[in-house]
């Protein structure tokens, strides 16, 4: 009842090879000894007494039925000579043997030949020799590629770590408090399981720890396992999965028969969608993932989490994950991971500055503040950046200037100092990002300059200016979306002011201004014509915002056409907000323009000083 294609069962690989194997030994042990035996060509007695005659014989052998001749060019020819059957005694016993011996040659003994041991190391030592060595050659290869030896391709891969090994704290993680506190119980179960068993409660069996990439999943799970001073299995979701059929459920059965052996310990499963994606796909299909997900299921289902296992996973795309693995009783927590709010970024940032030497000055606040959405590793590659940019510069100790440039090299990359711009090109790239700055100032929900720059960079802009945050937001209103937009056109508006035309030196700006109106539209609410209603569809929680519009044709062509209206609206306040600051706007670029770099202070006490009746505000104010 069992015929159905999907249930039927491959033959593994290295079964293949062995038939392979012995094909090859039965052609060495029966084909090869034929091949190298010599020819026997029967001629007749006098043609046999005639060669003995002329010196052709090297040896004979005599019998009672026939005569056969070793010639002399035998190595060469590979051919006895011989006569049928002879009943004559006379020749045996007279003049046969009188011949040979008037001739030299041997006929005492049998016909032997000179390179038997030879013929027997090619015909039979040899073929061996190479079957054994391919058959070897073959199984490692085969073992390399299932992890593992051919008769155990089902064992896991994964390294068990302990307390010394993970070498992992609460202490080496920082900006994450709530999944900490989340953790913090699993922890106090499996060093002090009597206290929660004997009120009747269960350990919960895993936790998932879902959020986007960098923010410090696996060294959570690492810092559990040192906290708990408990084994910690680790592996890849992708080490499940094999091209052989069965290999990936049998090592998730070793992997928990492992994990049971060891209790109390941890076990992480790293990148878990792997393995674990919806198997509602309408295909029906049941392949090697789907198999390894139910014998994950199963296992989960069937292990005793009182004696002290925890499963941990982490995954960035969850909305892809199987509605059974996160049903309770399998995965009970779902633990969100998310991306550190300015008091956590400096956190991180102290926590990877432990072991790097730093001026005593160096302000964590303001490189947080310059870094909002930075993820944990992100802020460690600042850090690593800014010290690797104080050895190049001849510094024994990381400074404040350091740190901003490797803000700066992380979000627009390098200067690029051999790239030369005509004076043309320069003046045009600082009125335009003396419009962006001008604009930012002149707004009221905008954050403060820290920096406006024309030396182009390796992330292909030919400039830009930087804002530091004065507080932590975490909701936007309309009006602030829309000084964003106006914050965007406004270098567009500053060349078109100046030049009386426009370059492509906007289309970063309007790419990102497309975007913002259309989602104050689609994905807000915020839009008059349509109000309290979602048109774009988010396909990714953690990973690259991509989105699809959920909304006819006719919709569409109305939200194009109210996202023209929005941009076309803010293009003209940015006109004719620096219009009325047009002095302002050719004093600043013209500083710009020969300095090539401008700090925050600088472009206030600039601003100050053509319009001392507006007062900016700087980015220390409000914190």
């Amino acid at each position: 009842m069992n015929d159905k294609p999907g249930n039927k069962k491959k033959i593994p690989i290295f079964a293949y090879y062995i038939i392979l194997l012995g094909i090859v030994l039965i052609i060495s042990y029966t084909m090869l000894p034929k091949l190298m035996e010599p020819d026997y060509k029967e001629i007749s007695f006098s043609e046999f007494v005639q060669k003995v005659e002329n010196d052709e014989a090297q040896q004979v052998e005599v019998n009672s039925k026939q005569y056969t001749m070793k010639p002399k060019d035998f190595e060469t020819s590979n051919v006895y000579y011989v006569t049928g059957n002879i009943n004559n005694e006379f020749h045996e016993s007279t003049a046969l043997l009188s011949l040979l011996d008037e001739k030299g040659i041997k006929y005492d003994s049998p016909i032997v030949s000179s390179n038997i041991w030879l013929e027997i190391l090619i015909a039979y030592v040899l073929p061996t020799v190479i079957m054994v060595v391919l058959f070897v050659v073959l199984m490692r290869s085969m073992n390399k590629r299932m992890g593992g030896g051919v008769m155990s391709f089902g064992k896991n891969t994964s390294k068990i770590y302990a307390e010394k090994s993970t070498g992992k704290t609460f202490a080496d993680v920082a900006g994450q408090d709530e999944a900490k506190q989340n953790l913090v119980e699993i922890i106090d179960f499996l060093n002090n399981p009597g206290k929660y068993t004997a009120i009747g409660a269960k350990l919960p069996k895993g936790a998932l720890l879902v959020g986007p990439p960098g923010t410090g999943k696996t060294l959570l799970a690492k810092a559990v396992a040192g906290e708990a001073k408990v084994p910690f299995f680790s592996l890849s979701g992708s080490e499940f999965v094999e091209m052989f059929v069965g290999v990936g459920a049998s090592r998730v059965r070793d992997l928990f028969r492992q994990a049971v052996e060891n209790a109390p310990c941890i076990v992480f499963i790293d990148e878990i969608d792997a393995i674990g994606k919806s198997r509602d796909n309408g295909l029906g299909s049941n392949d090697e993932r789907e198999q390894t997900l139910n014998q994950l299921l199963a296992e989960m289902d069937g292990f005793d989490s009182s004696k002290g296992v925890v499963i941990l996973a982490a995954t960035n795309r969850p909305e892809v994950l199987d509605k059974a693995l996160l049903r309770p009783g399998r995965f009970d927590r779902r633990i969100i991971v998310d991306l550190p709010d300015q008091k956590g970024r400096v956190d991180i940032l102290k926590v990877h500055a432990r072991n790097v030497l730093m001026e005593p000055d160096v302000d964590f606040e303001v490189v947080a503040r310059a870094t909002p959405g930075a993820s944990g590793a992100d802020l460690e590659n600042i850090i690593n950046e800014a010290a690797l940019r104080a050895v190049r510069a001849g510094k024994v100790r990381v400074s404040q200037q350091e740190l901003d440039e490797a803000i700066e090299v992380i979000i627009a990359g390098e200067e690029k100092k051999n790239r030369v711009m005509s004076n043309e090109e320069k003046k045009i790239v600082a009125y335009h990002e003396t419009g962006h700055a001008l604009v930012t100032s002149l707004l009221t929900h905008t954050e403060p300059v820290h920096k406006i720059t024309i030396i182009p960079r390796t992330s292909g802009t030919l400039g830009y200016v930087m804002h530091v945050a004065k507080k932590e937001k975490v909701l936007l209103t309309k009006k602030e979306l829309l000084e964003e937009i106006i914050i965007l056109t406004g270098g567009r508006a500053s060349e078109e002011i100046e030049f009386d035309s426009v370059t492509t030196g906007a289309s970063n700006d309007i790419e990102r201004a497309t975007e913002m109106a259309r989602n104050i539209i689609t994905t807000y609410g915020m839009s008059d014509t349509f109000g309290f209603v979602n048109w774009q569809k988010k396909n990714s929680m953690y990973l690259v915002d991509t989105k699809t519009m959920n909304c006819s044709d006719a919709t569409f062509a109305k939200i194009d056409a109210e996202t023209h209206a929005i941009i076309a609206d803010c293009y003209q306040k940015a006109l004719a907000l620096l219009k009325d600051h047009k002095a302002t706007l050719d004093a600043i670029a013209a500083v710009l323009y020969e300095k090539e770099n401008l700090t925050g202070d600088e472009f206030r006490k600039l601003f100050s000083e053509l319009e001392p009746d507006i007062v900016l505000a700087s980015a220390d104010e409000g914190v």
